[in-house]
C-alpha cells in the first residue's frame, strides 16, 4: 500500500490545499494529511480545530485520513509506514523553502522522497495568512476556503 503524507500547519486549510489533496490522492492508496504543532507560530485555531475543519474539507475524498503530530517530520512519517512527503507550491518562492527543506531531509532520512505539486492557478495567490488577513479587516473569503471553514474564520475573529 503507497502511503503518503502532507504535512503543514492548515490554519486554517484553504481551497488550494484542497486542490493538492484532491489530486494527490489519486497517486496513493492513503494520504494523511497531518497537522504540523509548529511552536514557532501562533495560530487563530487550535490543533484539535485544524484537525476537525480538515476533516469537513476533505470528507469528500475516500482515501484521506486527518491527524496531528509534534517533532520531527521524517520520524511522523515512518510511523505512519510511508516514505512519501507531498508538498504543495503556489510560487517560485513557495518552491524555494521547500527545496531547501526536502534537501535537510533527505540529508538527514535518505529513505524519504518529497514529491512537490503546483495548485491549480485558481488558487496560486490564496495562502492561510493571506486569508486571515483578508477576513480581520471583513473581506470576503467565499471561493477561497471551504464554507465550514470560512464559518469558524469568522466566529473566531468575532471573539479576539
Amino acid at each position: 500500500m503507497r502511503v503518503a503524507v502532507c504535512p503543514g500547519s492548515f490554519d486554517p486549510v484553504t481551497k488550494g490545499h484542497v486542490d493538492i489533496f484532491e489530486r494527490s490522492s489519486k497517486m496513493f492508496d492513503q494520504l494523511i494529511v497531518a497537522v504540523f504543532h509548529n511552536p514557532n507560530k501562533k495560530p487563530l485555531f487550535d490543533m484539535k480545530e485544524r484537525v476537525e475543519m480538515l476533516e469537513m474539507a476533505t470528507a469528500h475524498i475516500p482515501n484521506i485520513r486527518v491527524d496531528s503530530f509534534s517533532g520531527l517530520v521524517n520520524e511522523y512519517v515512518h510511523q505512519q509506514k510511508s516514505t512519501i512527503i507531498v508538498r504543495g507550491l503556489r510560487a517560485l518562492s513557495d518552491f524555494e523553502y521547500e527545496f531547501q527543506r526536502a534537501l535537510l531531509i533527505k540529508k538527514i532520512d535518505p529513505v524519504i522522497e518529497t514529491v512537490f505539486m503546483m495548485t491549480n492557478s485558481e488558487y496560486s495567490f490564496v495562502s492561510s495568512s493571506g486569508i486571515k488577513e483578508l477576513a480581520k479587516f471583513g473581506g470576503s473569503v467565499s471561493g477561497f476556503v471551504p464554507p465550514c471553514v470560512e464559518q469558524k474564520l469568522f466566529a473566531r475573529l468575532r471573539e479576539v
